[in-house]
């Protein structure tokens, strides 16, 4: 069982692995979206997204930035 949209945490998680130091505020939904899309976890229609599922996987990503590099630089 792969991950779905509303896993907002869960791939928030894989995403700080992916792209480490990289602060998800300054990502644009366009390329957060796609991001999600292409891990190998996922496992949902890419036609499921919205951006109010997309800001909680940023605001997700943010928070366990946060804790990991204390805010922005």
């Amino acid at each position: 069982m792969g991950l779905k949209w509303d896993q907002a945490e869960e791939i928030a998680d894989v995403l700080i692995e992916n792209h480490p130091g990289l602060d998800p505020l300054d990502v644009r939904f366009t390329d957060l979206r796609q991001w999600v899309i292409d891990l190998d976890e996922f496992d949902d229609e890419p036609s499921g997204s919205t951006e109010g599922k997309l800001e909680k996987i940023q605001m997700a990503w943010s928070e366990i930035y946060k804790e990991q590099y204390g805010g922005r630089f």
